[in-house]
């Protein structure tokens, strides 16, 4: 079995990572800023650090088989040094180069297809910056590009948003949010566990490729 690092792993995705990378029998490691959620799977090993400060986990990437990074927001709080470019694209280019420097063969990075309404255009343009700069990198890299995540605990849109999204990703050909097509957390979970352990993943992994191969696996 693999030893994987979630960072991020508090929130929604990665949640549901590291309960996926547990319950198939992996080693998982999550590493978030506020620690370990109520709801956190049992058998994940959480530590609590602020991703920018490196010291506080680089411990946590020792012996580990790939990191699968989901740290992001959609509001940005400047006064507080919570920016989009800083959370959506910094982030992911700083963990991408810890893994480098520990032997990590792969990082895993979630990406986005559209930017959600209302974002502002930094939304997007910090992860693609991110993408490139993890494609630069001497390390397997893999962008998923999920459109909008649907699913318990969802914590972006309302209730009865998330059900039609449900219903949504339920129908052939299905498409919402600027023509892209809402996923399950669930597969987007099982697609980032995927791409992290497999060598023959590499590059953007769009939305109709994961609604293909990891829808009901």
């Amino acid at each position: 079995m693999a030893r994987l690092l979630v960072t991020g792993a508090s929130g929604f995705i990665g949640r549901a990572v590291c309960s996926l990378a547990a319950e198939r029998g992996h080693e998982a490691v999550a590493v978030s800023r506020s620690g370990a959620p109520a709801d956190a799977h049992p058998d994940v090993e959480w530590f609590a650090a602020d991703v920018f400060d490196p010291e506080e986990w680089r411990d946590t990437l020792d012996g580990v088989d790939a990191v699968v990074h989901s740290v992001g927001i959609i509001e940005e709080h400047p006064d507080e040094g919570i920016t989009l470019e800083r959370l959506n694209g910094d982030s992911a280019i700083l963990v991408g180069e810890e893994a480098v420097e520990a032997g990590v063969p792969a990082i895993v990075f979630l990406s986005a297809s559209v930017k959600p309404p209302g974002a502002d255009e930094a939304y997007l343009t910090a992860k693609r910056r991110a993408e490139r700069a993890l494609t630069d990198l001497p390390i397997r890299s893999v962008a998923l590009r999920p459109g909008p995540v649907h699913g318990d605990g969802q914590p972006h849109f309302p209730e009865a948003v998330d059900t039609v999204f449900s219903v949504l990703d339920s129908l052939p050909g299905a498409a919402a949010l600027g023509g892209v097509r809402p996923l399950a957390v669930e597969t987007v979970a099982r697609a980032a566990l995927d791409c992290a352990l497999d060598p023959d993943r590499e590059g953007v992994i769009d939305v109709e490729t994961m609604a293909r191969r990891y829808d009901e696996v």
